[in-house]
């Protein structure tokens, strides 16, 4: 299982900035509050906004697993590239799987025309097709800089067999979200133009099973869906279709992310803080803010498959505690500041300042015990000054750094604590996405906050439809103009 170390958070460590072991022990302030939280979350499960919480675990939830697979085996062979388009909770948690559980050269060893294709059997995903099919690309375009999208589609039409073997995998569950809507009609218009009838063969969406915008469009023009289920929003989609069908067509196995996050799930339902790894956090993280001015909260993956999932955490984070009322409609503004760092690179940007600047932060490492493969020292360089990196391997290295940067930290009394992967799998990725999903969870009790709204998203929204001229909005638009009058800036020479 995934381990969380939290010694450094307490004052026996880290002296007044950390957490009195007291307020954690059997019979304390910190149980008792844990167990309160325990017992509401238990009563709120499967209900509301926190249907996500039974899609390891209800069979009739696992029925989307069985649907994903269908379509994977639909498609497969008949893409050599596959672009996912959403934004926020329909992209970060793709991204961050693929990056974690692909290599970073995954799109350069893939495709059609690779000279060294990864293949994929009917048996990886418990379905069954002839013969041997290569691997697609994969691109998540998740923002609407037109660089960016149109390189990507330049990139498409370029390849061999051009955008017809390109397969977009459009998210979005109400299909008005105006980014991944812009998206959508650009790739439609070109597939017409390029396939004609049959371009709705292109496209696999994904959004609400029975209404919305998008619904209708996918009704009219026949496209392949799975569903965004009931209950479960964005941020908390990644192990939904939204999350697993982008990382099985690309070969990873969803069924072990899958079982990883239930069998997380069985220890974060404990009502015993000290047994339960998401109650802890959430505590620890909560407590640090509150009593012990530390609302700015570092996560800092050492291994760079690893770092992606750090923006994965710090949209859920964010968007889910920060919030101006609490939920009795009082004034509060809670929340804490998500922050991503990578070891060892940060540690030559970003440690000067959290170990001599304010002493404001609380540092959560991420720490792999065994890397897959590893790359040996070699000796004989013959300088005495490097000799004691001979013989060594880089893994020993990179954790040895992350160990040393811990004990600086520690030396500064900076809080800081440690989640460790026993390998990077499936299996261990499913519960570290599961375990910050309950911390949050847990974290919106203890803050008395909704954790699943996020009303200050909407405004920018309305003045985004205004702005480009929706009909109903055009106030927003006349507010926007008036608020952001242009002021002329003088640069002297």
């Amino acid at each position: 299982m995934l381990t969380l170390d939290y010694a450094n958070c307490l004052s026996t460590r880290v002296g007044s900035h950390g957490l009195d072991p007291a307020v954690i022990a059997k019979g304390s302030e910190g149980e008792a509050a844990i167990a309160a939280a325990t017992a509401r979350l238990t009563r709120t499960k499967g209900t509301g906004w926190e249907r996500w919480r039974t899609l390891p675990l209800d069979p009739a939830r696992t029925e989307y697993t069985t649907a994903v697979k269908g379509v994977v085996a639909s498609v497969a062979g008949k893409f050599d590239t596959c672009v996912v388009l959403g934004i926020g909770g329909s992209a970060l948690g793709n991204i961050a799987i693929q990056s974690a559980l692909n290599p970073s050269t995954y799109n350069l060893i893939n495709g059609k025309d690779a000279s060294n294709p990864r293949m994929l059997t009917g048996a990886d995903l418990g379905q069954s097709w002839s013969g041997t099919k290569h691997l697609p690309r994969l691109f998540v375009v998740d923002n609407v800089d037109p660089t960016l999208f149109g390189s990507v589609l330049d990139f498409c039409a370029r390849q061999p067999g051009g955008l017809k073997r390109t397969l977009f995998n459009v998210i979005s569950k109400s299909g008005e979200t105006a980014e991944t809507a812009a998206q959508f009609m650009v790739i439609r218009d070109a597939l017409k133009h390029a396939l004609g009838p049959s371009y709705a063969s292109n496209i696999v969406a994904i959004t609400d099973p029975a209404k919305g915008t998008m619904r209708k469009i996918c009704d009219a023009e026949k496209f392949v869906t799975l569903p965004v289920p009931d209950g479960v929003g964005g941020r908390f989609s990644a192990l939904s279709p939204v999350g697993l069908f982008s990382a099985a067509l690309c070969g990873i196995d969803i069924d072990a992310l899958l079982k990883g996050a239930a069998d997380m799930n069985t220890v974060c339902e404990r009502s015993e803080l000290t047994r339960n790894p998401a109650a802890m956090l959430a505590w620890l993280l909560v407590e640090l803010a509150e009593h012990k001015g530390k609302p700015n909260h570092v996560l800092m993956p050492y291994a760079n498959s690893l770092y992606l999932l750090a923006d994965w955490y710090r949209q859920l984070w964010a968007e889910s505690l920060g919030k101006e009322n609490d939920a009795q409609g009082r004034q509060v503004f809670a929340g804490f500041t998500p922050i991503k760092a990578l070891g060892t690179t940060d540690q030559h940007s970003q440690i000067q300042l959290y170990r001599e600047g304010p002493n404001d932060k609380v540092i959560g490492f991420v720490e792999v015990e065994q890397f897959d493969r590893d790359v040996t020292i070699p000796r004989g360089l013959g300088v005495d000054a490097l000799q004691y990196l001979e013989g060594s391997t880089i893994g020993t290295l990179l954790n040895v750094e992350k160990r040393a940067t811990e004990f600086a930290l520690l030396e500064s009394q900076r809080p800081n604590f440690t989640l460790r992967f026993p390998r990077i799998d499936a299996y261990h990725v499913g519960q570290f996405i599961w375990l910050w999903q309950m911390a949050t969870a847990y974290g919106g009790v203890l803050l008395n906050v909704d954790a699943y709204d996020q009303p200050a998203v909407e405004l920018g929204k309305q003045a985004t439809f205004g702005l480009m001229g929706r009909a109903g909005y055009d106030h927003f638009k006349t507010q926007v103009d008036a608020a952001l009058v242009p002021t002329l800036h003088v640069i002297a020479d």
